[in-house]
């Protein structure tokens, strides 16, 4: 067999076995969108190349990680079926690996990030008008959370993957209302964090798909920016 075909051969093992994980391993299509997410944002803010060569580095670590949990997992599996309290250990250990690479990502997109997103929420605070009122800021929520349901209704006979999630819209649209009203960055980054624990949480309980928390947190925050413009 010539070398070309084994490589060939390897590329499509691995290429599979990428496939199988993504398409079987909920946690690995998270990653894989939130990598997509952070090139993009990459991208946008036009990071240089050193900051972007860590971003990739946490990306693929993380992929990586990730794989390799899947793998242990699946070999346990076939090794010990029952319940084991080595096997137990060996996919505890092989998870905390994916946790870990989960922070080292965690920290590098603060760091790198921190900077570009303070400037781009200064130059929003510059360009905006008045916050939002007290009723008004109730009214939006009820707006966000009558289209979501209307929404969400709209689409109940079809793929339930693609319905939207109330909770996630709600969620974001109260964190882009507290991005209009704060003049700190860390206030800003802080209340879309829990907007995005709030989704992880509710993707973790499996009550929603990813694509049903992503479009509901996208509803959210588009009608709060749409209101925010037309009332200013």
């Amino acid at each position: 067999m010539s070398s070309m075909l084994k490589w060939r051969r390897s590329f499509r093992y691995a290429y599979e076995g990428v496939k199988y994980a993504l398409s079987t391993q909920r946690n690995m299509k998270f990653h894989f969108f939130a990598a997509f997410i952070v090139m993009l944002l990459a991208l946008y803010l036009r990071l240089p190349k050193l900051e972007i060569l860590f971003i990739l580095l946490a990306v693929t670590l993380m992929i990586v990680t990730e794989l390799i949990n899947t793998a242990i997992e699946k070999t346990v599996d076939l090794a010990m079926p029952d319940h084991h309290p080595l096997a137990k250990i060996a996919k505890d250990v092989a998870a905390a690996s994916v946790l870990v690479s989960a922070v080292f990502a965690a920290v590098v997109g603060m760091v790198v990030f921190y900077e570009p997103v303070d400037q781009l929420f200064r130059n929003v605070r510059t360009s905006g008008g008045m916050a939002f009122s007290a009723a008004t800021l109730w009214i939006l929520i009820s707006l966000v959370a009558l289209a979501t349901i209307v929404l969400d209704t709209r689409f109940s006979s079809k793929d339930s993957r693609y319905r939207l999630s109330l909770l996630s819209a709600i969620a974001f649209a109260i964190a882009t209302c507290i991005a209009f009203y704060s003049s700190i960055t860390y206030v800003v980054l802080l209340a879309y964090f829990l907007a995005f624990l709030v989704m992880l949480v509710l993707y973790d309980k499996r009550s929603r798909s990813l694509a049903s928390l992503i479009l509901g947190g996208l509803v959210g925050t588009c009608i709060t920016f749409a209101i925010y413009y037309v009332i200013n």
